[in-house]
């Protein structure tokens, strides 16, 4: 029976959390959207010997009813399987706008189970987010700073965590500071003990700027049956002594293939990086809107030609890249995504058996188009971004690498599969 449930608002950030979950010894299924909660995989679930399960939702950017139905759904089912513990995680970049979506989640979560009081930690520093003061830093820029200040769908223009996550909630916001994070576990859970007594429902946003603080905040909130936060508080979670090796995962023999829809700085790096080596095809919008069937036989036949030319090759097909703008927040966007979800799906149908995704809303629809419930996670690539072995509707097994457009090194797309081929093959 899982001890941790968490909730993510996309299936990057659940594929990110679960990467963390491993690093501590842990076992992991992630469920992909909410068709995947069933009586069966409830049943399977709870008879399994699995540390956590993660759900990936499609709801960062959702509309805010739908974003707590679906997050209220997904808590239901981990109230079914009895987990002990449950993480709501978010962005480490806390994207969200002033309406929500993150507030309003938390607000239920917590009026559905009861509790008074949570944290909130969006800090992940081995990516480079770290929280001071109450403000959210991007490596040594403020996030109001970096890109994330022109994101298309969530721009974030605060870098004030709690000033932000209070216009989005109706809970009391405070904040606990570095100097209280400083002073150990003892100091921690006296100040979360103090808010906790007032009878008003709280959520203390907290200091963390290194790996050490979130050890702190982890074991000062290990009474608590809420947490919320990006991925890394993970990683201060105790390890765990699992029965089997977590990162091992079967890798299936077949052709490779990077499908990016991000529109984010860093990804388009990596595939300025990629159009260095691999084969690459840029899509366009007005294809995607106008005539997706065509540009849609056009990348499958494009891409059968480069594997009939090297059967080893990695075709890399993308929305953006350096030199075009990003697709904005309106009908061509939600083309495109559909548009690469089928083009995954056509790229399985041609033997691609090892897919990076990158992007949030990207991956989201490629799970669905593919048909997949569930993932088992294996070998990390980087920081928040790992492989993983799933099933497709159809029964065909592949690796998948869903990629949050924020997450990887600028090479990300050419070292990605050395960290699969590493590891051996298993069933």
């Amino acid at each position: 029976m899982p001890t941790w449930g968490a909730i993510a608002d996309d299936v990057t950030g659940a594929t990110d959390l679960a990467n963390n979950f491993v690093a501590r010894g842990m076992t992991v299924t992630v469920l992909l959207g909410t068709a995947a909660l069933t009586q069966e995989m409830a049943e399977e679930l709870t008879a399994s010997s699995v540390h956590a399960v993660v759900i990936a939702l499609k709801s960062r950017t959702a509309p805010v009813d739908d974003a707590i139905s679906d997050s209220r759904a997904a808590l239901r089912f981990l109230e079914r399987i009895a987990v002990t513990r449950c993480y709501l995680k978010y962005c480490s970049t806390f994207d969200s706008t002033t309406e929500g979506n993150i507030g309003p989640v938390v607000d239920m979560v917590l009026a559905e189970l009861g509790e008074p009081l949570t944290v909130a930690v969006p800090s992940f520093p081995a990516t480079g987010r770290t929280l001071y003061q109450g403000h959210l830093f991007v490596g040594d820029r403020l996030l109001s700073e970096s890109s994330m200040r022109t994101h298309p769908l969530t721009p974030m223009t605060d870098p004030d965590i709690v000033r932000h996550l209070q216009a989005q909630s109706t809970s009391r916001v405070v904040l606990i500071p570095l100097q209280t994070v400083r002073a150990g576990e003892g100091a921690i859970r006296a100040t979360l003990s103090a808010h906790a007594d007032r009878g008003v429902r709280t959520i203390a946003v907290v200091d963390a700027v290194d790996e050490d603080d979130l050890r702190a905040i982890a074991a000062a909130t290990r009474e608590l049956r809420v947490v919320t936060g990006a991925s890394g508080l993970a990683l201060g979670l105790p390890e765990e002594g699992a029965s089997i090796d977590p990162r091992r995962i079967e890798i299936v023999p077949g052709r490779r293939v990077i499908l990016s829809g991000s529109a984010s700085a860093r990804t388009r790096e990596q595939v300025e990086e990629g159009k260095r080596v691999h084969p690459w095809r840029r899509l366009s919008p007005a294809g995607a809107m106008k005539r997706p069937a065509d540009e849609l036989r056009a990348v499958l036949e494009w891409a059968e030609r480069v594997w009939q030319a090297d059967p080893d090759t990695v075709p890399l097909v993308f929305a953006t890249d350096a030199e075009t703008e990003p697709v904005s927040l309106d009908a061509a966007s939600d083309a495109m995504e559909r548009l690469l979800a089928a083009i995954a799906s056509g790229m399985v149908g041609l033997g691609a058996r090892s897919l990076i995704v990158a992007g949030g809303e990207t991956s989201g629809r490629v799970g669905e188009r593919l048909g997949i419930r569930a993932l088992r996670l294996g070998p990390q690539i980087d920081p928040g971004v790992a492989w993983s072995l799933a099933v497709t509707a159809d029964g065909t097994r592949v690796n998948v690498a869903f990629k949050s457009g924020n997450f990887g090194g600028p090479d990300l797309f050419l070292r990605a599969w050395s960290a699969l081929g590493e590891e051996e093959a298993t069933e």
